[in-house]
């Protein structure tokens, strides 16, 4: 069963179960016209064989570990949020224990800082290159990608060709007739699959496993995940349940949810969540404003606004029971904080217990809170998650009618930015 993943629990919500599963037709109903999309491909893919690409991967992202210090990934969007989500997410905060190699991003921003700054860090490192785009045509990178292009050449020649690695469309666009035409390795990003939808293709996986992620398990958490949502009814599928959950919060008049969770690993998550239901379900003149906080460190900055501001939002508390690492409070005779009281207990315990208090003390202040909990954060649970919230997002979309998977408000600011550029 799904609770045996993640745990979805309702605090101070005023909805009912009974409520809930009243949109157990129209949820059927959007599940059986979910396929019929553009774009759904993500669906049913971690089901497919993924033995073939998986292995090209592991090859490729050993190449890169064993003749790299540093792989630079050329993205924006849906090309890198994924891939540094599950970077940050699972490996260590300080320095690389897994075997892997530091991965930084490029593309992102049009910041000239940004730019110059990380070539003059790559001066004494070696370095290869993943630039990742289904088009090629989306400005941030591929200017980043055209000042990274001649970096590489000036620095290693003809062997540059070699080190850029593309991920790209499989027939068509700018960035395909490029890698073409210079002989650049590629892999594909496959056309029945968008970008905010696409961490699980190589578009997410070659820099997750130059890191040292273990992409095997990110992928079985992903099946996991695949077979257990297949069915619609509501009872057994708790992604619907959270979709259905926070479309009746948002009839009710909430406005914004807030995504809180309390490891500092999880902050690219927030962003790549953000993107996901942001892209999805912002249109119309609808939709939630997604927002993020981490605890227990925002606690100090929007914590009050939380507890006693504006009625306006609703908590989404993400919580892994297990992290990786841990440490006990030490003992201290002089006793001069007066924490000695904590000493029996670990870090995590404490976190753990905070988030306990959060919880009740912002639904105790008003606000709803949706709780999804998991045992522990890895690769496993990390891919089930992922695939959970895009199924989850694609039904909460769609209960508002709008499509999921465009993205005409995006188009349109690139559409004012060229024409702002050509006339100047």
């Amino acid at each position: 069963m799904i609770k045996e993943i993640v745990k979805t629990t309702l605090l101070n919500c005023s909805l009912e179960e009974s409520d809930i599963l009243k949109y157990k037709n129209q949820v059927q109903v959007i599940h059986n016209t979910l396929p019929q999309f553009e774009l759904t491909g993500w669906i049913n893919a971690p089901l497919q064989d993924q033995q073939e690409i998986l292995v090209s991967i592991e090859r490729v992202a050993s190449e890169i570990r064993e003749c790299a210090d540093v792989l630079v990934v050329v993205g924006v969007g849906g090309s890198f949020l994924g891939a540094r989500a599950i970077q940050e997410a699972i490996m260590p905060y300080f320095g690389s224990t897994k075997g892997g190699i530091e991965v930084v991003y490029v593309g992102l921003n049009m910041s000239g800082a940004y730019i110059k700054q990380l070539l003059s860090y790559l001066d004494k490192k070696q370095v290869y290159i993943n630039v990742i785009s289904k088009s090629g045509g989306t400005m941030e990178p591929a200017l980043a990608f055209r000042v990274m292009r001649h970096y590489m050449e000036e620095r290693y020649g003809k062997k540059s060709k070699e080190r850029i690695i593309v991920t790209t469309d499989a027939e068509k666009g700018i960035l395909k007739g490029i890698a073409d035409k210079a002989g650049y390795r590629q892999f594909v990003i496959p056309a029945t699959i968008g970008g905010r939808y696409s961490v699980l293709t190589p578009v997410g996986l070659l820099p997750v496993a130059a890191a040292g992620v273990d992409i095997r398990a990110l992928m079985a958490g992903a099946k996991h995940a695949t077979e257990e949502l297949l069915e619609s009814d509501l009872s057994h599928n708790d992604a619907y349940k959270y979709a259905v959950m926070r479309h009746m919060l948002y009839k009710k008049g909430y406005s914004i949810e807030l995504l809180a969770s309390f490891e500092p690993g999880l902050n690219k998550f927030h962003e790549w969540w953000k993107q996901l239901f942001g892209e999805s379900e912002g249109k119309e003149k609808k939709g939630l404003y997604p927002s993020t906080v981490n605890f227990s460190t925002d606690l100090h900055s929007i914590g009050q606004f939380i507890q006693d501001g504006s009625p306006i939002m609703f908590e989404t508390l993400l919580h892994f029971h297990e992290i990786e690492g841990d440490l006990q409070v030490p003992f201290d005779s002089r006793n001069e904080d007066g924490l000695n009281y904590l000493s029996n207990r670990t870090f995590n315990e404490i976190n753990t217990i905070s988030k306990q208090g959060t919880a009740l003390a912002h639904s105790e202040g008003g606000v709803p809170i949706i709780q999804l909990e998991l045992p522990k954060l890895d690769e496993y649970h990390l891919g089930y998650l992922i695939y959970f919230f895009m199924k989850a997002c694609a039904m909460s979309a769609c209960l508002l009618e709008v499509n999921p998977f465009d993205q005409p408000g995006v188009e349109a600011y690139k559409r004012k930015m060229l024409e702002l550029l050509k006339e100047n």
